[in-house]
């Protein structure tokens, strides 16, 4: 008999998911595009959620499709060693690379920044970050239950304080919608779409998707279609929840430029909000909820590399990686929260489109009988034209022109459609997906009949 969870294991099963989502680090974004959007606001959140929602939403639902172990077990469809580049490189940006710091640097934007003064702020970082670090480290280096106690307890409390700080702003907004700034003027969805790349949820949900397929399984259900089902109906749960937040959030973005003037990341925006409607008591309430709830994402993202490159380095102790990723991720966080999202677009312009590519091929893949030649090419064209992406995102970043670029990019521009849109890799993926699994249907057809 096959079993079916009830509606309370989803909904639980959900609530989990959600929470493993949700970092503090992704209440800047929508709060940041608000600011920007303005009253282009709807449009541009429209694009957000498509990539800040529905791609991780897919991304669980691939991995529960494709059956794999784990990540690099997926990506290895297109080769080994492309299995251990990309999840790796997965790995490291939404641990150590960003994702990791910015915990840090985010709890101390909306929780300590705004009582210590303007000129002592990178001298009040590097001490937090310290601090902040070194808890994360002795946890990390000593798992046990009671982070994951924290987590359940503060994720529930974070989004009660945010719907009440939430309500607030719709009944008793702190102004009109703003004007619309740089990419927000014309063509805000496209912008919302990119933006929504900054939340990382779309590569953290391969990861975080097996955590749920296992839970599943758990609870005694083995049939891979329902598996799917039940994966399908928690993360409905759980993306509903964050997308709810992220439109609020993104809503009084817009309305508190008047207010709190044009700010450079979300982090103010919500403490600003906080001081704007509860006082000191609200900004002191949130920041520590924040602070509490980035240290457990922080403490959560350590443990998960550390683990995962000790299955790929076993010389190398859980301890040393621990030690390794706490320490590299205090350094990176003393760039500050401006220059760990700058810096972070250019990778991010480069994997997302690897990873929403391998979720297409995963889901793709019965009809063309999972044949490699179809993951190599498409991934291959996909690899070419998102490298450039990412090293155009970066010479933007550093300043500095790579003029050896300029005859490709100028290619990509007169040829592929949607290029500046920054999804020019999108119908060449699409093309060769038709093309290559035409051919190996044929030819599978053809040894079939000859056989």
């Amino acid at each position: 008999m096959k079993k079916k969870l009830s509606l309370s294991s989803y909904t639980a099963i959900g609530f989990m998911l959600f929470a493993l989502f949700f970092g503090a680090g992704n209440l800047i974004f929508p709060a940041q595009l608000g600011q920007y959007a303005g009253s282009n606001l709807w449009p541009a959140a429209i694009g957000f959620l498509i990539t800040g929602v529905g791609l991780p939403l897919l991304g669980i639902l691939a991995m529960g499709f494709s059956g794999s172990r784990n990540l690099q077990e997926l990506a290895s469809r297109v080769h080994p060693a492309y299995g251990i580049f990309f999840t790796a490189l997965l790995y490291l940006t939404i641990g150590p690379f960003f994702a990791a710091p910015r915990t840090g640097t985010v709890a101390f934007e909306v929780g300590i920044a705004p009582f210590v003064s303007e000129g002592s702020h990178q001298t009040g970082l590097l001490i937090f970050s310290l601090l902040f670090f070194a808890v994360a480290l002795l946890f990390s280096l000593y798992p046990a239950k009671i982070v994951n106690n924290i987590g359940k307890i503060l994720a529930p409390g974070l989004v009660v304080l945010l719907l009440v700080l939430l309500v607030m702003a719709f009944v008793n907004p702190m102004g009109s919608m703003g004007t619309p700034q740089e990419g927000y003027t014309s063509g805000s969805f496209v912008t919302g779409f990119l933006e929504g790349y900054n939340t990382m949820d779309a590569l953290a949900s391969l990861v975080f998707a097996i955590i749920v397929i296992n839970v599943i399984r758990s609870m005694g259900v083995t049939s891979k279609k329902e598996i799917l089902s039940a994966t399908a109906k928690s993360g409905g749960i759980a993306i509903g929840l964050l997308g709810v937040i992220y439109l609020g959030i993104a809503y009084m973005g817009s309305t508190s430029t008047g207010q709190l003037g044009l700010l450079d990341t979300g982090g103010p925006v919500l403490s600003g909000a906080a001081s704007y409607y509860f006082g000191t008591i609200g900004s002191v309430l949130l920041a520590v909820v924040i602070i509490l709830a980035c240290l457990t994402t922080a403490i959560g993202l350590i443990t998960a590399n550390a683990e995962y490159f000790h299955t790929l380095l076993p010389k190398l102790s859980y301890k040393i990686l621990v030690v390794f990723f706490s320490g590299l991720t205090f350094v990176i966080a003393n760039f500050g929260l401006a220059n760990i999202i700058a810096y972070s677009i250019p990778v991010l312009m480069f994997l997302y489109p690897l990873a929403i590519v391998l979720m297409i091929l995963t889901f793709l893949s019965p009809l063309f009988n999972d044949a490699r030649v179809v993951y190599v090419s498409t991934i291959g064209v996909t690899f070419l034209i998102s490298t450039f992406d990412g090293l155009k995102e970066l010479s933007g970043s550093l300043g500095v022109e790579f003029s050896w670029m300029n005859p490709v990019i100028s290619f990509y521009e007169g040829v592929l459609p949607l290029y500046n849109q920054g999804l020019g890799w999108l119908i060449p993926a699409l093309v060769v997906i038709a093309i290559t699994g035409v051919i190996v249907r044929i030819q599978h057809k053809t040894t079939t009949v000859q056989a």
